[in-house]
């Protein structure tokens, strides 16, 4: 069987839609269950259900022949996997984002939160600017607002929670979106059965 990764939330319910247009379509994946491996013996394929920031680590680590995955985690994780296919789905903007008054001062490092550290460091780094990093896991948002801040790096789909909020988009970092993504040495083994479900998904988006 060929192993695959799929992230759990609202970008599982996208790529399995993806998934069944092309023919791996399994009822269990779809049910609302606690499993974590299942196994689609008529499409030869075992689905184990991950974290979405883990799924390109399982993939590299070959716990998974194949995933799907959003561009800000392997830009993030910098994992070692092929990157086969845009999906098209799931995109949102990596964006620096901050109070609509804000006025830099350009005399201290940037106070920046985020969960993105490795992206954050590697954009400011590119454009020349000190910063000082505060590493969040959720409520980003709060952490200009409260102070704690001067601006965040996070992912924006709608941009309505910036809105909410007060806040606005600074600068744009780069676009996301869902990827197919494989594990290079199953990539050398089962080359003809991913290059199959990479066409066929082509075929679709």
């Amino acid at each position: 069987m060929i192993t695959f990764a799929l992230p759990k939330g609202r970008l599982a319910n996208k790529a399995y839609e993806l998934l069944k247009q092309i023919g791996y379509d399994c009822i269990a994946v779809e049910a609302d269950s606690r499993k974590l491996i299942i196994e689609d013996e008529k499409n030869d394929i075992r689905y184990i259900m991950v974290k979405p920031s883990d799924v390109s680590i399982y993939v590299e680590h070959k716990a998974a022949d194949i995933g799907i995955v959003g561009k800000d985690i392997l830009m993030e994780t910098g994992s070692n996997v092929y990157e086969l296919l845009d999906l098209k789905i799931g995109k949102c903007k990596i964006a620096v984002a901050g109070k609509k008054n804000y006025i830099e001062d350009m005399s201290v490092p940037l106070k920046v939160a985020t969960k993105y550290v490795k992206i954050t460091k590697d954009y400011f780094t590119r454009i020349n600017r000190a910063i000082e990093i505060i590493k969040l896991n959720g409520s980003i948002e709060l952490a200009p607002l409260l102070g704690l801040s001067d601006v965040i790096v996070d992912i924006v789909e709608t941009g309505t929670t910036l809105r909410e909020n007060n806040l606005t988009i600074l600068s744009e970092i780069s676009n996301s979106s869902a990827r197919f993504i494989a594990n290079k040495s199953s990539y050398q083994f089962m080359r003809q059965k991913i290059d199959k479900i990479t066409h066929e998904l082509e075929m679709i988006i």
